[in-house]
């Protein structure tokens, strides 16, 4: 589980195939300090697992299903990956609940700074769309963010300067794929109705 909150911007090493899947590294000075292998990172918003930790970097493997969900086949060498480490059961919950678990990896529409913020737009598949609520929560690239519009096919969201300046959407332009995590809330609720 995790929150939202972005604790570093790692740097996308390399992605290594193999018939099994893929090995993905990452320079990660911060958040490698305390790694441990088996430990769960999200990556992009994808929950991931430590497979290697040596010296500022981290290792992952990927499976097949990771790398067609998620934005993070297609990274470049150098690309800024958000990292977030698992929530601790003492620590407070400043964004959402997160999983990890990357629904759809969409296209930016665009991005415009208006002012001191920047005007994010994201297309939103029709099949997803009943979970993206105004002032609802979603996490994109694992950002924990709040929606400000919603329209037929796509969403909005308003980004403040701190949020650039930490997090990979510095680098972000339209075209880019993001990954999106709907709220986990919205799906159990919905799965309780339609049971009833």
């Amino acid at each position: 589980m995790f929150t939202g909150l972005v604790e570093e911007t790692g740097e996308f090493i390399a992605l290594s195939h193999s018939p099994e899947g893929a090995r993905l590294t990452l320079r990660a000075p911060l958040v490698s300090q305390d790694a441990k292998i088996g430990d769960s990172i999200a990556v992009n918003g994808c929950c991931l697992t430590v497979t290697e930790n040596q010296e500022g970097g981290l290792a992952f493997d990927l499976l097949t299903e990771t790398l067609q969900r998620t934005n993070l086949g297609a990274l470049a060498p150098g690309a800024p990956v958000n990292l977030e480490r698992a929530l601790s059961a003492h620590a407070r919950l400043g964004g959402h609940f997160v999983q990890g678990h990357v629904d759809a990896s969409c296209p930016i529409l665009s991005f415009e700074k208006v002012g001191a913020d920047h005007r994010l737009e994201i297309t939103l598949p029709r099949e997803f769309a009943r979970y993206v609520a105004f002032k609802g929560s979603i996490a994109i690239d694992g950002i924990s963010l709040t929606v400000a519009e919603v329209h037929d096919a796509s969403f909005v969201i308003w980004i403040i300067p701190h949020t650039l300046a930490m997090t990979n959407l510095r680098a972000a332009c339209a075209g880019d794929r993001v990954n999106l995590e709907f709220d986990l809330l919205a799906k159990y609720v919905e799965r309780l109705l339609a049971v009833r």
